[in-house]
């Protein structure tokens, strides 16, 4: 078997309150574009190449989701396809199969033992 390329490439984080949220990274020396706070998705870029990624969404009770998700490149889409199977046959909770996604990425979500959201994703050839 082959060995698939895999590196953590973002960290996602769920917030019901975007413009707090950017002012407190803000605070910690993070930038973000000027009006991020009326956007529907938010990145800056950390040091080593990382994105740490912000999407707005409804309070809830939290029950059964993480607030964070880890987006992780798989280098191709056969890529995202093993890894999705080698860890749903592992016995992890597939929340979104593989699919050809609008903005141009092979993406799957799969879930970790807390609920936790890992991303998987790669360009479309």
């Amino acid at each position: 078997m082959n060995e698939i390329s895999v590196r953590l490439d973002a960290i996602g984080v769920a917030t019901t309150d975007l413009a707090a949220s950017l002012a407190f990274y803000r605070r910690l020396g993070l930038t973000f574009p000027e009006g991020a706070e009326q956007l529907p998705h938010v990145e800056a870029e950390l040091p080593g190449g990382i994105r740490l990624m912000f999407d707005p969404v409804e309070a809830s009770d939290g029950v059964g989701r993480g607030r964070i998700a880890l987006a992780f490149h798989c280098g191709d889409a056969a890529g995202v396809d093993a890894k999705y199977e080698e860890l749903t046959a592992a016995g992890h909770h597939g929340e979104v199969k593989p699919w050809d996604a609008v903005w141009g990425q092979r993406y799957a979500v799969v879930h970790d033992p807390d609920g936790n959201q890992a991303d998987l994703f790669a360009p479309l050839a």
